[in-house]
């Protein structure tokens, strides 16, 4: 899959409800931005953490489905564990995801999130299930 291919195909998803957005790919790392606006905000006007839980397992399972194939396999997050560092309150986040291990049946991404300003916001560990697909 391109970056087109993934952000097309997270559209209809949370992902697109978000506004996440994939940017970047490498063969170990990928980037994905989401605005920070009321959509994302908790009630006191700040990121929700959930939303940047919400973009850490996005941009880990991204990275997971690009290494995977998609025709025989499906990526399923097992656990995301958290560290909220910084608010922010406008603009947009980046998460980078770091491909710390590639297994047959599990991948471990460790995610930065952070704003225009390049400070950090939030830092999350990624565990995805790598899934032989069931025939129908």
């Amino acid at each position: 899959m391109t970056i087109s291919e993934i952000n097309e195909f997270c559209k209809n998803s949370l992902v697109g409800h978000l506004n996440i957005e994939f940017i970047n790919v490498t063969a170990t790392t990928i980037q994905a931005k989401m605005p920070v606006h009321t959509a994302t905000h908790q009630p006191m006007g700040y990121l929700h953490g959930g939303a940047s839980l919400a973009l850490a397992e996005t941009v880990g399972s991204g990275g997971s489905l690009l290494h995977i194939d998609a025709t025989k396999y499906d990526v399923f997050g097992m656990q995301v564990s958290a560290n909220h560092i910084s608010p922010v309150k406008d603009g947009y986040v980046v998460a980078t995801a770091t491909l710390l291990h590639e297994g047959k049946k599990t991948h471990v991404w460790d995610v930065e999130i952070r704003d225009r300003q390049n400070k950090l916001i939030s830092v999350a560990r990624v565990t995805n299930a790598i899934v032989e697909k069931k025939s129908e």
